[in-house]
């Protein structure tokens, strides 16, 4: 079966792809945008709406909604130490009506996402699974190819845009491979249940133990929380149990040590294999890849959502123009989104190499996985709070949306 020529299928249904998809869409062209899973109700671990995020949807006319939905707003970041908390981001001290981190259930921010683009007639079929790419005789990608329920379908565009994570399976179509940049570090992921007593500035800290060390991000609902394992390590923690993550918990983060026991079992865990990768070309002749199709993206800094729209944002720019004339996206248009975004993305991967090469070798050195000694005294100097939380709010060469593009309003 094949369905009308579009001007652009997007594989994947995460935050890149579905504002890729609505901007484009705005833009007036003709989008559909693919998920491979039914819906978008299931445990994500990204969860980080930044200010760059907001003051976007804001311009498009959209944050009063997308606020009305439940969120946490987060005004710190802190490493709590053995000898002390050290905060080394402060958002309310940036210059802006969105200065804080919004926590948010990204279901619900895809959900949110995905009715908007139902109003800007730009579909999302859920039950996709992409299965192969079209090309014509000179090696061009001219569609894409997917099952659902009801059989195998292909769609035509002028461009596909590949959107659908580090396990891309457009990328493996395609014949492109991410070149891994060295990751030490697994997470584990678990929840426990939020209380009336605990500490109203907890926003999102980092506790280092000896070995190992928990990240804490609050939610509406609860504590997301995560334990860090050596590569590979799962197997040795699984055997261990539960009991090293609680007696940690316990002994880092004590109020919440009345709730550790509710961690039961390792099926209440999920396991998230940390990597940072990237292609060495995101396009090849009418295909272009995006967010962690592109780039993997490790936890560390929690800005994996806002480079996959930083991406979308840049793309929209570069592609709306273009998708406006006769024919294909011409592959120069292609390799500007990547000369663009690729210095950003360079320096936010290197900087996580640097925290993860760290992390190695104080494990193989036996000393206690910490941050940096002088980091207390640093974070004491006026406006540095202020610049770590501007950096992490915005990342590097931050894109701005032409408006102008956006031709068409469906809430006008």
């Amino acid at each position: 079966m094949s369905d009308r020529r579009l001007s652009c299928v997007i594989a994947g249904g995460g935050p890149g792809g579905m504002v890729l998809g609505y901007l484009l869409a705005r833009s007036g062209a003709s989008v559909t945008v693919l998920e491979e899973h039914r819906d978008f109700d299931r445990d994500f671990r990204g969860d980080s709406l930044h200010p760059y995020t907001l003051e976007l949807f804001w311009r498009l006319g959209l944050v009063d909604e997308l606020l009305a939905l439940p969120h946490h707003r987060a005004r710190f970041f802190r490493f709590n130490t053995p000898a002390g908390a050290i905060t080394t981001a402060d958002y309310g001290k940036l210059p802006t009506r969105f200065n804080y981190v919004a926590l948010m259930p990204q279901a619900r921010f895809l959900d949110f996402l995905a009715a908007e683009l139902a109003r800007s007639a730009a579909p999302v079929r859920t039950g996709c699974k992409v299965s192969d790419l079209c090309y014509d005789e000179t090696g061009k990608v001219t569609g894409i190819v997917y099952r659902d329920s009801a059989g195998t379908h292909r769609l035509t565009a002028d461009l596909v845009v590949a959107a659908d994570g580090r396990f891309s399976k457009v990328r493996r179509a395609a014949g492109m491979e991410a070149v891994s940049l060295g990751a030490c570090t697994d997470l584990l992921w678990f929840r426990l249940p939020k209380q009336d007593s605990d500490p109203p500035d907890a926003d999102v800290d980092l506790f280092f133990g000896r070995n190992h060390y928990l990240a804490l991000l609050a939610g509406p609902a609860g504590w997301q929380i995560g334990y860090s394992l050596p590569k590979g390590g799962y197997p040795a923690a699984r055997e261990a149990g539960v009991s090293p993550i609680r007696d940690l918990l316990a002994e880092r983060i004590p109020w919440l040590a009345d709730r550790a026991h509710l961690l039961e079992t390792f099926s209440q865990t999920t396991l998230l294999s940390v990597d940072i990768a990237r292609l060495r070309r995101w396009w090849r002749p009418g295909l272009l890849l995006l967010g962690d199709a592109a780039h993997v993206i490790s936890p560390v800094g929690g800005n994996g959502i806002l480079m996959a729209i930083q991406d979308a944002v840049t793309a929209a720019n570069h592609l709306a123009p273009a998708l406006r004339g006769p024919g294909p996206v011409p592959d120069a248009v292609l390799a500007a989104v990547q000369a663009e975004r690729e210095p950003a993305i360079r320096a936010v991967q290197a900087q996580q190499v640097r925290t993860e090469q760290r992390v190695a070798t104080a494990r193989e050195t036996g000393r206690p996985i910490t941050p940096p000694g002088l980091l207390r005294l640093v974070t004491l100097l006026p406006g540095v709070r202020r610049r770590a939380a501007n950096a992490n709010a915005y990342g590097p060469h931050p894109p701005v949306l032409d408006t102008g593009l956006l031709c068409r309003d469906h809430r006008a």
